[in-house]
């Protein structure tokens, strides 16, 4: 039987194009990009056609932009850096309850330096209100940060508007967007919502683990976490990972532009094959992301789901990869049940799955309900 693998928001399968052009640069065009002899300059000339390739996916310039480890560097990187550069200008800060956790654990750390951080609740379909938002922002505001698309559940956040606020408020804040899970799954152009700072990710789009990017607008400043190199414009100095950031770009060039449409479709199926299995919910609404469905079988653990449907070689999540099994933050901010809560799995989709895939997972849902002791 082959692997139902559902689980994309975690991770994808690297692109053959994108495998291959890592191997050649490891294998062939393996000089330090720091070097000036040729090696060192074709080294140099493959980040930089992979940073024109990133640049132009977001309609940013090359000099925007700036290669990280991947999405919890490149969110701790925009946090820390414009909180910390701006201090002196105010000292409020306005997040929402239900970002990727490395946004909320540095967060949290911002709150231990005496910084007040203010936490935007979602309604029942996991969205901020842009009201809710309005009367957050007042001119000693810093630092706005919220995703453009929420990793549990897929839903969209109300970028736009986001800056008109800040203009009315007399607020000097920066504002920064966790694109992660938005990345070539939808339009991301960061002038026209007037985001200062905008954190992708390599392995969400089927280039390897280990490399992201950081879009820095251009005037924006902000200050380091690392010392030791020219590198990134020095606010990520260290030898670039050529082979991943060269993976990155092959990656964001073989992207399949008329993908969304055919996870659409998929979304739709799932969702009217889903309605057959009994006590269903679905906590993702039909307005979030296609790429994401999250339902819960109350009374059925999300553990027990996970392992059940993992020994049929079918793979989905629990919630985010990087929570680790505990218990999901963004539904309990939404304040679901805990039965609801603690059933709760998470279906994410690429462009490898098939319209069999339903059926498929469907059947294996209505073993388990009724199968599975509930608690």
């Amino acid at each position: 039987m082959r692997n139902i693998y559902l689980d994309n928001s975690a991770t994808t399968r690297v692109c053959r194009a994108a495998a291959e052009k890592a191997m050649e640069i490891m294998t062939d065009n393996y000089g330090n990009p720091s070097s000036l002899h040729s090696m060192g300059l074709r080294a140099e000339h493959a980040v930089n056609e992979a940073r024109k390739t990133i640049a132009a996916s977001l309609s940013v310039q090359p000099e925007e932009i700036i290669f990280t480890s991947g999405g919890t560097e490149g969110n701790n990187t925009a946090v820390f850096g414009a909180a910390h550069a701006l201090r002196r200008r105010g000292n409020r800060i306005v997040t929402t309850a239900i970002e990727h956790s490395s946004v909320l654990e540095a967060m949290q750390q911002l709150e231990k330096e005496g910084f007040e951080v203010i936490y935007l609740m979602p309604d029942e379909t996991g969205c901020i209100h842009r009201e809710e938002l309005r009367k957050a922002i007042t001119k000693d505001t810093i630092l706005v940060s919220i995703m453009a698309v929420n990793n549990e559940l897929g839903s969209i956040q109300p970028l736009d508007g986001v800056r008109r606020i800040l203009t009315a408020a007399g607020s000097p804040a920066l504002f920064h967007v966790d694109a992660v899970q938005a990345y070539m799954k939808m339009p991301l152009r960061p002038q026209k919502y007037g985001i200062d700072l905008l954190t992708v990710s390599g392995h969400k789009i089927h280039a390897p683990k280990g490399v992201g990017a950081l879009y820095i607008r251009k005037g924006t400043r902000i200050l380091p976490l690392h010392f030791g190199g020219m590198q990134e414009k020095k606010l990520r100095p260290g030898t670039e990972a050529v082979p991943l950031i060269a993976a990155m770009g092959e990656a964001v060039r073989c992207y399949d532009k008329q993908e969304y449409t055919s996870i659409q479709a998929l979304n739709l199926l799932f969702r009217q094959k889903l309605q057959e299995v009994d006590g269903i919910l679905f906590n993702s609404d039909e307005n979030c992301l296609p790429y994401i469905i999250n339902i819960s079988l109350p009374g059925l653990r999300s553990e027990t789901l996970l392992h059940f449907l993992a020994e049929r070689q079918i793979f989905v999540s629990s919630g985010s990869a990087c929570a680790k099994g505990h218990k999901s933050h963004v539904l309990q901010a939404m304040r679901y049940d805990p039965r609801r809560t603690d059933s709760a799995i998470r279906i994410s989709f690429s462009d490898e799955n098939i319209a069999e895939d339903a059926d498929i997972i469907v059947n294996n849902l209505k073993i388990a309900v009724s199968t599975l002791a509930r608690s």
